[in-house]
């Protein structure tokens, strides 16, 4: 458990740092904000194909080798987008590669993951999933941060182009620690290698949850924090330090709201505290859009990062609870591709606003879909009880 939340840590520092240098590094080779769009959209394609393939074959193979898989995958990702600028090969990179332009684990590490902190006792579950959320946005947070070194590059001398460059190398070069973690990994006693169960009594649940899963995945994926990344650079000018700043205060607060969730969660239940922090952090990204100064626009979405991920480690510990544990794999991967399939479409489609001129738009979709995403899930599953 401790070798895993350690790889999420370093895997969110990396997704932090490349999902608000991803816009500004395009927008460098000369490509505009629909494909800012299309290339978040491969990336996103491709993780809900990759997540699929776990579901369907992954039990063919120890856990263990498929993570090592997945890590030298992320090594590749990065030198491969440091080499090339066309459209084309980086969306052939994005689509088949790990990059991640979202503020989450929206990746094929996720089911992985899941399974391996779904082994543990019921009473610590919760308390687990939030550790390993509160991991990855704490260090996505520092990993925004750090997303201002290449202006401090350039400051010494260097091209831009080439400071953005380094960011992927960095990347690159956190793939290869992940898997020098993962070899730490135990090797699997040979009955842990015999093939898990697929679907089967909790088959209607987990499709249910997918299906509602996937709205609040469409929504949010108008709104990747490369795209609000993006959003700033347009709309208000902002510099990538100043935007690499923002989004380290609004990673630090997600971070420390998702340790509330757990406590939380035990006081008024799983469900509960999906939906009722998840609809006033819709409305404080709805009045964002609206904004008539950056200051005031900031100030929303901060207020918006302190509740929008107290539903991410309910959500997990929600969906481990309510399907028996031979279940749990496919559940993990069969809830997530569904999922990342919605997020993958939304994407193009904020591009195209953006390239029209609708800057608004987007925020105002995200927040009303997520609105009415967290009601459908309160009247469906509010009295679900868990199987273990």
């Amino acid at each position: 458990m401790r070798l895993v939340l350690v790889a999420r840590a370093l895997r969110g520092f990396a997704d932090g740092c490349i999902a608000v240098v991803l816009p500004a590094y395009l927008l460098a080779l000369g490509h505009g904000e629909l494909e800012v769009g299309l290339i978040s959209t491969a990336t996103l394609f491709g993780s809900a194909f990759t997540t699929l393939a776990i579901g369907r074959w992954g039990n063919r193979f120890a856990l263990r080798r498929l993570m090592l898989a997945a890590a030298l995958l992320m090594a590749a990702t990065g030198a491969a987008f440091a080499g090339f600028s066309s459209l084309w090969p980086l969306l052939v990179v994005g689509f088949v590669g790990t990059l991640n332009p979202s503020s989450g684990d929206a990746s094929v590490f996720m089911p992985l993951d899941h399974t391996m902190l779904a082994t543990a006792p019921a009473e610590q579950r919760t308390a687990l999933f939030a550790r390993y959320s509160f991991l990855g946005s704490a260090m996505g947070a520092l990993g925004a941060l750090a997303a201002g070194a290449p202006e401090w590059l350039t400051a010494a001398g260097w091209p831009m182009l080439d400071a953005l460059r380094m960011m992927f190398v960095l990347y690159a070069l956190v793939g290869i620690a992940v898997w020098l973690l993962y070899r730490e990994l135990p090797q699997p006693k040979k009955a842990e290698q015999q093939p898990v169960a697929a679907l089967t009594h909790s088959r209607a649940i987990v499709w249910r949850l997918a299906g509602l899963f996937s709205i609040d995945s469409f929504a949010g994926g108008l709104t990747l924090n490369s795209l609000l990344a993006l959003w700033l650079f347009q709309r208000f000018d902002m510099s990538l330090g100043a935007a690499g700043a923002f989004f380290f205060w609004t990673g630090a607060f997600a971070a420390v709201s998702q340790l509330a969730a757990a406590p939380l969660a035990k006081r008024i239940g799983l469900i509960n505290t999906m939906v009722f922090t998840h609809i006033p952090s819709s409305v404080f990204l709805i009045a964002a859009a609206f904004a008539s100064s950056v200051e005031v626009a900031l100030g929303c979405l901060l207020a918006r990062s302190l509740l929008s991920q107290m539903d991410v480690p309910a959500r997990g510990a929600f969906v481990m609870s309510v399907v028996t544990p031979e279940e749990r794999p496919a559940a993990a991967s069969f809830t997530s591709v569904p999922r990342s399939l919605a997020a993958a479409v939304s994407p193009s489609l904020t591009g195209a606003l953006f390239a029209a001129g609708a800057m608004a738009a987007p925020l105002v979709m995200c927040g009303m879909l997520k609105i009415a995403y967290d009601l459908a899930l309160f009247a469906a599953f509010r009295r679900a009880a868990p199987r273990g």
